[in-house]
């Protein structure tokens, strides 16, 4: 996002999502409800990971990839989603894009979170007992999207590589995410990754659940006046 930019958009009757550098996001105010909303957020979509793999019915997108890349190397899902997390930002760059503290945060909670979830939580042998898992990681997901998107700290890395790209090109932000949600599933594929029914209630669900709980969680924040 830019630092100098502060357009907003309507997330909720009376509440807009506004578009702050990252030190006017920590002037905003209502530091003591956004950053625990921010960690909890981002905990909570590490949980949704997780839930995901366990359920072995699918994963996200960029899990496919993450995925099919440990197949590789030596190393957990967590640390392959914190790498490829500081990976996009090295190409946020050339984009001018400015991370704030819920980017730096979004690259190193989400993945360290998958692990600890994943080391306590064990794949079920029955099916309804993994479609489950499924169903509420895809759930959980969209409200931790929320909860961390609501916190008005900062996009993901993911997520402002999207609007990067949309803003440097010239195409629809609907566009570019297609785009790059197909491209990593097609490489985490040929790296062995995981894809299944999962990954199309995903790409199904999520936007309309994010759009459906963001009002719930955003939290009204003022631009703060030049200095």
């Amino acid at each position: 996002m830019s630092s100098t930019t502060t357009s907003s958009v309507p997330a909720a009757s009376g509440r807009v999502l506004v578009d702050l550098g990252p030190l006017a996001q920590l002037r905003a105010g209502r530091l003591g409800r956004r950053l625990p909303q921010l960690y909890v957020g981002l905990f909570l979509y590490g949980v949704s990971l997780a839930l995901m793999v366990r359920g072995a019915l699918g994963l996200a997108p960029w899990d496919v990839l993450h995925s099919g890349f440990i197949r590789h190397v030596p190393m957990t899902l967590g640390q392959a989603v914190v790498l490829f997390s500081f990976v996009v930002l090295l190409l946020w760059i050339p984009l001018r894009e400015m991370p704030g503290l819920g980017t730096i945060s979004n690259a190193v909670v989400v993945g360290l979170s998958a692990d600890a979830t994943l080391a306590v939580l064990d794949r079920p042998d029955a099916l309804a007992a993994r479609l489950g898992l499924m169903v509420g990681g895809v759930v959980l997901c969209g409200a931790a999207g929320a909860l961390y998107i609501g916190a008005q700290l900062g996009r993901g890395p993911r997520d402002g590589l999207m609007t990067g790209l949309s803003r440097r090109t010239g195409l629809s932000l609907r566009l570019v995410r297609t785009g790059i949600e197909v491209s990593v599933v097609a490489i985490g594929l040929l790296l062995g990754g995981v894809l299944g029914v999962g990954t199309v209630a995903y790409a199904l669900a999520i936007g309309p659940l994010t759009q459906l709980m963001l009002p719930w969680f955003t939290v009204d924040v003022t631009a703060p006046g030049p200095r």
